[in-house]
Order: structure tokens, then C-alpha cells, then sequence
């Protein structure tokens, strides 16, 4: 539309120009004109559409297409669309049937729609396609009617298609022909039907313009929808305002304190849940303020979404908000069967749904950034961090999803920082788990560093991690996470893993072994594992009988340990595992119970099967009752038989009795029953 405009200065003719939409992107302002004023250039200029009439679109899942297919209907026009049948759901979603759609790599379109309009044909044909498709499509053009031209890859002259098809009126054009004072009549025109609703924008696809030989490969291969928007990083402007949540934390204040120093932003807009009655925040806007910036500190939910609107409102017009940075967070750490409502909501309601808030209620400002701070927890996985891992993975996507918007945006899925962050408050064994998954704790400087990098890059989502491939791995360090195999650099062997011998080794040592020998060697593999993931100095600090919970386990060590375990013996083991049998000599029983199960006393191994029983019992549907019925009949016979009596031998009112007490028992209550049998035999 502009000559010579792709670059960083365009002159335009001012009768070309006019004023965005109200509430729209850039990235949406940007694939409007061109999209819009061809449809309407062809449409209301060229074809005179009226009431009544019917338009044919082809690559109607294109800019053009989508814009024409709601120009029409605004115009009062039966649509009909082609497109390749991977496209067809965006043209559902726009409102045509199978009776109006069709596919544009084949010329099955010209019958099928013929038919569709008893044989009449379509008054109007915005035609992109060549060679026999454009022959096909004039077969579908109705007597009197405009056949327009569009893709000009194939043009035809005017008058040889008037005389093979009598009254048909054929044009070749472009939008530009229109001229300066039309084409902005025409923009005006669109940009009330834009704010009343009657149009909408187009479906955007944003790409980095540092990715425009990837936007334009797929561009070039029809792959999109709606419209492809080339984006264009910006700096951070120093007279704009810049808002920080979670900012009263240690992590908020050093990237306040980086922006300040570094990058000259004067004015600061930092959000917390106390606000500047948390601790250190005084200090902190003193500090900032000291160093040449106007700092608002103010107490918010940024989950609220009115106290967010009162707070973004407030911010002075000369001095606009211009980037937005979350970094507030909550952890609360549990395996996901202890996670509640309560606990989901906790965690998710500061980052999830403070996110969605600032995106809505952001989207139509000029950002120059919008950095979500997001966690490795993510991406590679964290035991006990279910809930925090849903919130990290909704910040990438949601950062994704914007970028594809055309808007700013950048996840950081941080590893830990070893001052601030979410590490910050970890114990010592929490630190000593990280420690041994090879995660490296960066320093501020290194940490502000890789920000600068990720907010300035071209991908949606990055992944700021020191990982140590030299890290202990002693005493069977936990499995480096999938997603760094290809990276990290591991021993063939791990230490523990050549303490136990692996799994089929494991069990070949236990073949031909007493019981009692069996119990001792696996008594030394559960010691050296729980040594290994309290971080003590070996099986030796271990007592055989000292219960869990007394040696320091919670849920997340009981996850690990379950899964060095898992790994060592080959066995599928609950997430519970030391919950169920509290110390070394208890565990090493169980798993003595699944390796080698040939072996063991058939009073230790019926506790076992009423484990696998249960689980069965508690797969059998509720409705179905002739397998229930079933069940019931030879339950009774099993306790019958533990209490000494055949079951054909037992009175008719007790066995009736025993029915009623099975049919209105849970699953609870069966293997109650059968542990008070076991008890009386």
C-alpha cells in the first residue's frame, strides 16, 4: 500500500492513512488494510454486491477470503468458499456448511456448487487460483455476472471471456488503482464497521521479523490462516512506566534495581500482595529512588481484576505503561494426591490467573515487553511440584499464544537463583535434592544477564538453567530428566545403580538366597538409596528400624526415594511407599515380596494379593451387577472356607445375612471383613 515502506521509516500520503480501531493490537491494525480494502475495493467498487446476491471466494481462509466473507454478509450475500480440506475448520467456525464449502485442490467445487444453487450459478467470483480452476469457476458464474481477478496469475483478456460467456463482465485488478482519496475513504468506512462490531479483525499468526525467512516459507506454502503479522522488537522505553509484580520479593527487587541501573527506566510501578507493609519494601523504593527513579509501590491482588484496571488507569498518560514484568509466585509443595482445591488455587490464583488479568487488560497498549517469570519445574519436571508445574506450563503457553498474536511476550522457565527465588526459601534437604538433580544456582549478575538475553530474543519461551554435568552423582543420583539426554554427558553406570546391580541383576543375586539373605541384601539396597536421598554419608547412618518420618522424609524425598527405587529393582512402586511401611526393614520386606514372590511365606504373601485384589474390586463398574454378584458369591466362599465351615453347609439365614452384609459394602468394608476372618482363623 506504501511504496518502500518495509523498513524502519516510510513516507505515506496522509489521505492513506487513518487512525487504528479502537481497542486493537498493532499486530491486528497491521493485517487489516491490505485484506479489508481488497475485499471491499472488489466487492462494493467493482462488483456493486447487493442483497440477495451470492459470492464465490476462493482461498477463502486467507486474509482476503475471511475479510470478503464478512464484507459480504455485512453486504447482505449468500457466501460460498473453497479452501484445502486442512482449512475447512476455520470456514465451519465462520458459518459456511457443507453445502457452501469446498475443496480448492480439486475441481469438484464447480458441480457442487452448481447444484447447490439449482444450477444458476454465483453472481460474484473473487477468484485467486489458474489455469483450468479459473475455467471451472467461470463455469459456475452466473449470466451478468463479475468474475474478479485477484491472484493475476493466470489473467485472461476481458473481452475472450465475454464471448465465451455471454454477459459475463471479467476484471484483472489491484487496490491501488483505487487511488489515495478512495483507498482512505474506504479505510475510514472500515474503521466505523470495525468499532461497531460489524467486522472483526482477522485470525493473526505474529512472527518475529528475525524469523521472516521461516514466515514467508510458510506463507509461500499456503500453511496459515487469516493473516501472517511480522513483529518488531523494541527497546525498553525509559519514559514509559514499567510495572513489576511480586516486586516486593527478593527476585522483584534485583530486576527493579537491573532495569534502573542498566536500561534507564525512571519509572516504576511495583505491585505486591502487602505492598509496602512487606518486608524490605521501604528500603527498596528508597533505594530505586536513590538511583534517579520515581517508584510507586502499591499493596495489590493481581489476580483482581478491578484493583488491576484502578491501578493501570492511574498511571499517567505522559508517561504510559510500556512493559510489564510477573514475577510473583506462591509455592506450596505436595505429591498431587495431596494437592486439594484449596492448594491448586493457592498456587495458581498469583500466577495463572494474575497473567490472564495483565494480558487482558494490556493487550491494546503499545508493550514493549511482557516477561512472565515462569520455572524449570515445567519443563524438566519436579517431584512434589505438581501444582507449581501446572502454573509455570500455563505462563509459557500463554506466552506462546501472544506471540503468535503478534503481542510481546517472553516466558523465563528459571532454574534457581541462589539469591531470591523460589529456591530462597528451600531447606536443606530441599537444597541437597537440587543439588544432586544438577541444577546449578546462577548468581544475580548471571541471572540479569541471561534476562537481557531472553527478553531480547526472537522465541516466545526460554529456559535460563545451569546445569552441572560434573554433579555428583553418588549414591545413585537421580536419572538426568529426558529433555537433557542428548545434552548432558552421564556415566554409563551410576554409583548406586552398581551398588545394587540393577534391576535384573538384583534379582538374579536373589535366586537361590534363605529369606533371610534375601531380606539382608535388599535391607543394604534400601539404606543406601534413603542414605542418598537425605544426603547422608552412607547406609551405615541408617537404622534398619528407625521409622521414615523420624529420619526426615516428606513427601517430596518419599518420591524420590520411591523413584530410585522403582529404578533399581524394576519394580512398580506407590508414591506412598514409605507412608505404607515406615522404616528399611519394612520397605525391604515389600520389595523382597514383588522380586521374589516364589519364595515367600504364603502368610506374607496373601497381604499382597489382597493389595491386587483390592485393585481389581475397585476397577468393577458400579452398574455392573452380574460380575458384582459374582464377586460377592465366591467372597463368601473364600470366608467360609477361612472359617472352617463349606459353604453349602452354612445356614440359609446367615448366608442371606452375609449376602445383604456384602451387597451394601464398600470396598472399605470387604477387606475389613476379611482381615477380622484372618484374625478369628
Amino acid at each position: 500500500m506504501v511504496p518502500e515502506a518495509f523498513g524502519p521509516l516510510a513516507v505515506a500520503d496522509h489521505r492513506m492513512v487513518a487512525r487504528m480501531p479502537r481497542g486493537w493490537t498493532f499486530a491486528q491494525a497491521a493485517s487489516a488494510p491490505i485484506a479489508y480494502l481488497t475485499a471491499y475495493y472488489a466487492l462494493v467498487d467493482l462488483a456493486g454486491l447487493r442483497p440477495g446476491q451470492s459470492l464465490l471466494v476462493h482461498s477463502a481462509a486467507g486474509g482476503v477470503g475471511m475479510a470478503a466473507t464478512q464484507l459480504a454478509r455485512h453486504l447482505g450475500a449468500e457466501v460460498y468458499g473453497t479452501a484445502s480440506p486442512g482449512k475447512w475448520a476455520a470456514l465451519r467456525a465462520d458459518g459456511l456448511d457443507e453445502a457452501h464449502l469446498a475443496s480448492s485442490r480439486t475441481l469438484d467445487f464447480a458441480p457442487h456448487f452448481l447444484a447447490a444453487t439449482g444450477g444458476r450459478g454465483v453472481d460474484v467470483v473473487l477468484n485467486s487460483l489458474a489455469g483450468e480452476y479459473v475455467d471451472a469457476s467461470l463455469r459456475v458464474l452466473a449470466d451478468g455476472g463479475h468474475f474478479l481477478e485477484m491472484g493475476k496469475t493466470d489473467v485472461r483478456d476481458a473481452a475472450a471471456v465475454a464471448a465465451a460467456h455471454p454477459g459475463a463482465s471479467y476484471r484483472a485488478f489491484d487496490t491501488i488503482e483505487a487511488g489515495p482519496d478512495r483507498i482512505g475513504a474506504m479505510l475510514r468506512a472500515l474503521v466505523e464497521l470495525f468499532e461497531r462490531g460489524v467486522l472483526r479483525p482477522l485470525p493473526v499468526t505474529g512472527w518475529d521479523v528475525r524469523q521472516a525467512p521461516d514466515a514467508l516459507r510458510h506463507l509461500s506454502q499456503a500453511r496459515h490462516t487469516g493473516k501472517l503479522v511480522l513483529t518488531v522488537p523494541a527497546p525498553l522505553d525509559p519514559r514509559g512506566t514499567v510495572l513489576i509484580t511480586g516486586a516486593t520479593g527478593a527476585l522483584g527487587g534485583v530486576v527493579a534495581r537491573h532495569l534502573v541501573t542498566e536500561h534507564g527506566v525512571r519509572r516504576l510501578l511495583l505491585t505486591g500482595r502487602r505492598g509496602p507493609a512487606a518486608e524490605g519494601a521501604r528500603e527498596l523504593r528508597d533505594e530505586l529512588v536513590e538511583l534517579g527513579a520515581e517508584v510507586t509501590l502499591a499493596a495489590c491482588d493481581a489476580a483482581d481484576r478491578e484493583a488491576v484496571a484502578a491501578l493501570l488507569a492511574a498511571v499517567p498518560a505522559e508517561h504510559p505503561l510500556t512493559a510489564v514484568i510477573h514475577a510473583a509466585g506462591v509455592l506450596d509443595d505436595g505429591t498431587v494426591t495431596s494437592l486439594t482445591p484449596g492448594r491448586l488455587a493457592a498456587v495458581l490464583r498469583p500466577k495463572v490467573d494474575a497473567a490472564l488479568v495483565l494480558d487482558e487488560l494490556t493487550r491494546d497498549l503499545d508493550l514493549s515487553a511482557f516477561v512472565l517469570f515462569s520455572s524449570v519445574a515445567a519443563t524438566l519436571g519436579s517431584a512434589g511440584q505438581g501444582n507449581y508445574a501446572a502454573a509455570n506450563a500455563f505462563l509459557d503457553a500463554l506466552a506462546l499464544r501472544r506471540r503468535a498474536s503478534g503481542l510481546p511476550a517472553t516466558a523465563l522457565a528459571w532454574g534457581p537463583w541462589a539469591e531470591g527465588g523460589m529456591a530462597a526459601g528451600m531447606d536443606a534437604s530441599g537444597r541437597d535434592r537440587m543439588a544432586r538433580s544438577g541444577l546449578v544456582p546462577f548468581r544475580a549478575k548471571e541471572g540479569l544477564a541471561l534476562f537481557d538475553t531472553a527478553r531480547s530474543g526472537e522465541n516466545a519461551l526460554a529456559v535460563p538453567v545451569r546445569f552441572d554435568s560434573a554433579a555428583d552423582r553418588s549414591a545413585a543420583a537421580a536419572a538426568v530428566p529426558a529433555i537433557l539426554r542428548a545434552l548432558v554427558r552421564t556415566p554409563a553406570r551410576r554409583t548406586a545403580e552398581a551398588a545394587t546391580g540393577g534391576a535384573d541383576t538384583l534379582r538374579h543375586r536373589l535366586d537361590g538366597l534363605p529369606q533371610d539373605e534375601q531380606t539382608r541384601l535388599l535391607l543394604d539396597v534400601v539404606r543406601t538409596h534413603v542414605a542418598a536421598v537425605l544426603g547422608l554419608g552412607g547406609p551405615q547412618d541408617v537404622e534398619r528400624g528407625r521409622e521414615f518420618k523420624a529420619l526426615g522424609f516428606d513427601s517430596l524425598t518419599a518420591v524420590e526415594l520411591r523413584n530410585r527405587l522403582g529404578a533399581a529393582t524394576g519394580l512398580r512402586l506407590p508414591a506412598t511407599l514409605v507412608f505404607d511401611f515406615p522404616n528399611p526393614l519394612a520397605l525391604a520386606e515389600r520389595i523382597r515380596t514383588g522380586l521374589a514372590p516364589e519364595q515367600v511365606e504364603p502368610a506374607v504373601a496373601v497381604f499382597g494379593e489382597i493389595d491386587r485384589l483390592e485393585a481389581v474390586l475397585a476397577a468393577i463398574g458400579a452398574d455392573d451387577e452380574l460380575v458384582r454378584s459374582g464377586v460377592r458369591t465366591r467372597l463368601q466362599a473364600v470366608l467360609a472356607g477361612l472359617a472352617g465351615t463349606p459353604a453349602d453347609e452354612t445356614d440359609g439365614a446367615d448366608a442371606d445375612a452375609s449376602d445383604e452384609r456384602l451387597r451394601s459394602a464398600t470396598v472399605d468394608d470387604i477387606f475389613e471383613l476379611i482381615d477380622q476372618e484372618l484374625d478369628a482363623s
